[in-house]
């Protein structure tokens, strides 16, 4: 409960700001430029940490577990065959991905060749093709020459629709470009499909390649599906979530198929994750540290500030004390106005870091023309921000004051 004589105090000490707006402003400063750093760095430092992550999801596969089924193994020289293996469906994919918390995304895919031909002029090619489902795994690291990727709905409903490489649609094409190609229909294994896209050409592409929506596996590869089994990708929402998945992922396959140990193989990329998780560990402490540097000079200048106001105001302390005032009542004022000016500044300083931030991130897309790099100001930020605030005022305060409630009445009267 606070009394009427603290209330008094903090009164006084938000007063005091008001009279001696000069005096404020240069401990508010101190204030405005330590949190503005520390929001601009945070925010920066979020920004390019949600690139950074963003790009080895989507062109590495860290983030990745892969489920393949082995058909068999190599026993003192011999190979034998397995039995029993499990052989996953679109089915099992769906449910992995949503019974799994920790999993952004899948994808199924089966891979085979087919005889691609093109009616109009009767060309034809011996070529890869993948039957795929639409996940963040599947077109993450496409990019296209014309056209546009098949769509889910297609997928679900096994729509005549396929995607061919540039390769493939520029000899089909005869010289006419590989946009001619884009909505003409090829036979696939003597089934019709409408090219509704070509994929960019690739550095030193030799072979042909298409790939088609899934449930088309079975008019794709014909008698050749049996050969193969179906794999499984699943994207881990964060990189922190890999151990968490791979570990979700054999306690799925146990209830599923007790005898999938040596039948089923997990690839995980061990050998990139830790590095990768080290580097944004080793970032976010480099960020920290300049973030803490800015703040401790920020506490500083307002430390010194408010010892300089102690020292100009011993004549107004040695009054108040005479006419009553307690110690902790000074020292109460004195800390109102310490964390007063933290709050006020951390305010601007919060506005300041995030102009910042923003135009250094301007600036950086304009010179990289990275367009995927974008200013993040999290709730986070902003919380640690106005945190930091209070403790700074609480902290660099509490000295300044505790040495002006100290002082003498007498002494301080007849302190020139």
């Amino acid at each position: 409960m606070i009394s009427r004589s603290q209330l008094a105090a903090a009164v006084v000490g938000l007063d005091a700001l008001r009279v001696n707006p000069l005096r404020t402003v240069l401990s508010t400063l101190g204030v405005i430029i330590g949190v503005g750093a520390l929001v601009s760095v945070l925010s920066l430092g979020d920004g390019m940490e949600h690139f950074v992550r963003s790009e080895l999801a989507r062109k590495t596969d860290v983030q990745t577990v892969t489920l393949s089924s082995r058909s068999g193994d190599w026993i003192d020289g011999t190979w034998t065959p397995f039995h029993d293996v499990p052989v996953f469906t679109q089915r099992d994919a769906e449910e992995m991905a949503s019974e799994l918390p920790m999993v952004r995304g899948m994808t199924i895919w089966l891979s085979g060749s087919a005889r691609v031909i093109w009616p109009r002029s009767g060309k034809q090619r011996q070529v890869s093709i993948t039957a795929s489902t639409i996940g963040p795994t599947t077109w993450d690291r496409v990019k296209l020459a014309g056209g546009r990727f098949f769509t889910a709905g297609e997928a679900a409903h096994n729509a005549p629709v396929v995607l061919v490489s540039y390769k493939l649609a520029d000899e089909l094409s005869a010289g006419r470009g590989v946009e001619a190609m884009i909505g003409q229909f090829v036979r696939v294994r003597g089934v019709p499909r409408e090219i509704v896209g070509v994929v960019a050409a690739a550095p030193g592409e030799r072979g042909y390649s298409a790939t088609v929506p899934f449930p088309a596996a079975t008019s794709a590869f014909g008698a050749d599906l049996s050969r193969d089994r179906p794999q499984v990708a699943l994207q881990a929402r964060t990189i922190e979530d890999m151990p968490a998945l791979q570990r979700a992922v054999q306690d799925w396959l146990a209830t599923r198929y007790r005898s999938w140990e040596g039948k089923v193989d997990i690839r995980v990329a061990e050998a990139q994750l830790a590095p990768v998780i080290q580097s944004i560990g080793v970032m976010k402490l480099f960020l920290g540290a300049l973030a803490g540097i800015s703040l401790l000079v920020g506490g500083i200048g307002i430390m010194n500030i408010m010892l300089a106001s102690v020292t100009e105001r011993t004549r107004e302390i040695g009054v108040r004390k005479a006419i009553g005032a307690r110690s902790r009542d000074i020292m109460l004022q004195f800390l109102t106005e310490a964390i007063a000016v933290s709050c006020f500044g951390s305010a601007l300083g919060v506005a300041l870091g995030a102009a910042i931030a923003g135009l250094t991130m301007a600036i950086i897309r304009g010179k990289t023309g990275v367009d995927s790099l974008a200013l993040t100001l999290s709730p986070g930020t902003v919380g640690i921000a106005a945190f930091s605030a209070v403790t700074i005022g609480l902290v660099f305060g509490t000295y300044p004051a505790r040495r002006a409630s100290r002082l003498s009445p007498i002494d301080a009267i007849r302190h020139e």
